[in-house]
C-alpha cells in the first residue's frame, strides 16, 4: 500500500502515527535513502527500514514523536557486530527521520499530493515550531532526473525526498510468458502495461488491478502512450511477424531498454528483415535478443524471473 496515503488517511481520520524516513545514508545500510516506515499506537503498520534492532529503535522513536508530537532524526551507526546481525558485509551509517503524523490541513495536503504525485519534492523542516510542521510538495516533470531518493539540507533543516515514478514496462503480447513477464514486473514494482491486439487475451481480468491492459495494435498503443527514455520495452509476441512489426517501431524510440523474446537464430531472422526495410542498424543493435539473464529458464515463470531480472539491473544501472 501506498505509504503517503496510508498516512495521510490515518492524519485526516486524526488517529496516531507516525511516518519513519531513511533521510541519509552513509556506507553500507540495510536500505537505501527513501524508504519509509508508517508507525501506528500498535507499533509498525506498512513497510521497513532495515529491520532488527535498527527498526526496534526506530518504532521506539515513532512512539515517543507521537506522544510528544514533535519529529525527531535518529542517527545509527552500524558497528562490525550490528552490521552483521543485520546481514551486512561492512557498517555504516543512517540518518532516520521520525515525524508524527498531524490533523493539519495543510500537512494533509502535503501527504496526498505525494500519494498522488508520479513525482515531486517533498521538504520536511527536521524541527518544528510551536506553530506546527513545515512541509511543502514541489511538482516535478516526468521525465527529471532520478537523483538521490532522500537527503538532507546542506544546512541540515530540511529533509529532502525526491519522489520519481517507477520506470514503466510495457509488455507486448499478452500470451502465457507476456503475462508472466508482467506480473513479475508488476511485483518488483515497474509500473506495467500489457498490450495485445487480441482482446480474450488483453483482459483485464487475467491481471492484477495494477497493471494496465489495453487490447490495441502497435500503432493505437504508441499513440495511447507514447514512449520516453524511462521506459521499458519486452516484446513476446505470437511469432516473427508480429515481433517485426513492433520491433520495426520500438527499434528507434527513446525507449531506454528494448528486448524481445526469442532465440538467437530468431535475431538474426528478424534484424535481417528490419535491416532490409531500412531501420537503422545501430536502433537494432541495442535490442536485447534472447531477452533476459541467461539461467536456462524454461517455463514462463523462469522466463519472467530471467526478463525481470535484467530490467532491475537496467533501473539500478
Amino acid at each position: 500500500m501506498n505509504v503517503w496515503r496510508a498516512a495521510a488517511d490515518l492524519a485526516r481520520a486524526g488517529t496516531t502515527g507516525a511516518i519513519a524516513t531513511v533521510a541519509r545514508v552513509r556506507g553500507s545500510t540495510p536500505v537505501p535513502s527513501g524508504t519509509k516506515m508508517l508507525v501506528g499506537a500498535a507499533g509498525r503498520l506498512i513497510g521497513s527500514v532495515g529491520g532488527g534492532c535498527v527498526e526496534a529503535d526506530v518504532i521506539g522513536a515513532a512512539l515517543e514523536a507521537q506522544a510528544r508530537r514533535r519529529p525527531a532524526l535518529v542517527t545509527h551507526h552500524l558497528n562490525a557486530d550490528l552490521a552483521g546481525d543485520l546481514g551486512l558485509s561492512c557498517g555504516g551509517t543512517v540518518d532516520i527521520f521520525v515525524e508524527p503524523l498531524v490533523a493539519d490541513d495543510a500537512y494533509i495536503r502535503v501527504l496526498e499530493a505525494a500519494a498522488g504525485a508520479e513525482s515531486g519534492v517533498v521538504r520536511t523542516a527536521v524541527a518544528w515550531e510551536a506553530a506546527g510542521p513545515l512541509k511543502s510538495f514541489e511538482p516535478l516533470p516526468p521525465d527529471a532526473p532520478r537523483g538521490e531518493p532522500a537527503t538532507l539540507s546542506r544546512d541540515g533543516r530540511f529533509v529532502v525526498e525526491r519522489l520519481i515514478a517507477a520506470p514503466r514496462v510495457f509488455v507486448f503480447g499478452a500470451g502465457h510468458v507476456g503475462a508472466a513477464i508482467g506480473r513479475a514486473a508488476a511485483a518488483a514494482g515497474f509500473r506495467v502495461i500489457v498490450i495485445d491486439d487480441r482482446a480474450e487475451y488483453a483482459d483485464p481480468a487475467r491481471f492484477d488491478s495494477g497493471i494496465a491492459v489495453l487490447a490495441a495494435d502497435v500503432e493505437a498503443a504508441l499513440d495511447r502512450y507514447p514512449l520516453n527514455a524511462a521506459d521499458a520495452v519486452v516484446i513476446a509476441t505470437r511469432g516473427h511477424r508480429n515481433d517485426a512489426l513492433i520491433l520495426e517501431r520500438v527499434a528507434t524510440s527513446p525507449a531506454g531498454y528494448v528486448g524481445l523474446l526469442g532465440s538467437r537464430r530468431k535475431k538474426v531472422v528478424v534484424t535481417k528483415g528490419l535491416t532490409a526495410a531500412g531501420v537503422p542498424a545501430r536502433a537494432l543493435k541495442r535490442v536485447r535478443v534472447p531477452v533476459g539473464l541467461a539461467i536456462g529458464a524454461v517455463t514462463p515463470e523462469e522466463i519472467a524471473v530471467s526478463v525481470v531480472a535484467e530490467l532491475i539491473a537496467w533501473r539500478r544501472q
